[in-house]
């Protein structure tokens, strides 16, 4: 199905409003690739937000089939009319990219739509997997690096690491709606539990729960930047979210963390500064490579 010019314009103005980290990522990519970029990153968004739109699961559920009946092609004119799809679509079939990773990205959304607490840290990992990393490998085979498997290896270790810092930035917003990402396991390891979270309360405990959910991002970002020596230059669009794990990480790591305050932010200028950095880095190392 060949999507309007327009289906990409709305993905663009979708991804620029709604993604910013990941709109400046896909201004490094070449022109021409950065439309389908887009379009994965406005997938993202569509189903990441379902919850936000309906008032309790069962619409949410609707909505998420929707998307499997889309990408399975049983939308029929349904998908045409809806710009995000139909740049979707035009997009798997163009790079000729696998519907599973779409479909399990679409399954692990479902947990949004619930207050089931996530069981263990490996539940949480799978999650992460399913949702940031496959994400990056998908754009990885829009930039042509779909058989570069340090940068697939970087992907699968750095969206780990990209999804659980991105979801202890969020605890405030998602205790606030009856929602705790943070593993059973690893809060009873600590003597935390779910209800502290969602009353907003820190205590040395969730404290100390924190601190082992950050080495275990550390260590996914530690196992990802092992890969930066040999990603091709191609693929390095598609992995510079993992740029903005370490300052992220850096600022919650302070004494001064609070995580249900508003003092883990880095700012957009200093945001923008670590993109192009980390994308001088790779150009320089492909570079060195072609030598």
């Amino acid at each position: 199905m060949a999507a309007s010019w327009t289906s990409f314009e709305v993905c663009e103005d979708l991804v620029r409003r709604g993604d910013k980290d990941r709109y400046l990522t896909t201004l490094f990519a070449p022109a021409d690739r950065r439309p389908a970029l887009q379009a994965l990153y406005a997938f993202n968004i569509e189903v990441a937000r379902v919850r936000d739109l309906v008032s309790d699961p069962l619409p949410g559920e609707m909505r998420l089939q929707w998307w499997r009946d889309a990408l399975t092609g049983c939308g029929h004119g349904e998908v045409g009319r809806h710009p995000v799809a139909a740049a979707l679509i035009d997009t798997i079939d163009r790079f000729d990219l696998p519907l599973d990773p779409f479909l399990e990205l679409v399954e692990a959304r479902t947990f949004d739509l619930y207050d089931d607490p996530m069981p263990t840290l490996a539940d949480l990992e799978c999650y992460c997997r399913a949702t940031a990393s496959a994400l990056m490998r998908l754009g990885i085979r829009v930039l042509g690096a779909g058989d570069c498997l340090p940068a697939t290896a970087m992907a699968q270790q750095g969206g780990v690491a990209y999804a659980l810092t991105g979801l202890m930035r969020a605890i405030p917003f998602h205790a606030a709606r009856g929602q705790v990402f943070l593993p059973e396991d690893l809060l009873a390891r600590h003597g935390a539990d779910i209800a502290t979270v969602l009353a907003g309360r820190e205590t040395p405990q969730l404290l100390a729960a924190l601190a082992e959910l950050r080495k275990v991002a550390w260590a996914h970002l530690c196992d990802a930047g092992g890969c930066i020596p040999d990603i091709r230059r191609e693929a390095m669009a598609a992995l510079l979210p993992i740029a903005l794990v370490k300052p992220y990480l850096e600022r919650m790591d302070r004494a001064d963390y609070r995580p249900f305050a508003s003092n883990c932010v880095v700012p957009q200028w200093r945001r923008q500064l670590v993109l192009w950095r980390a994308a001088r880095h790779a150009q320089r190392c492909g570079e060195a490579r072609s030598r």
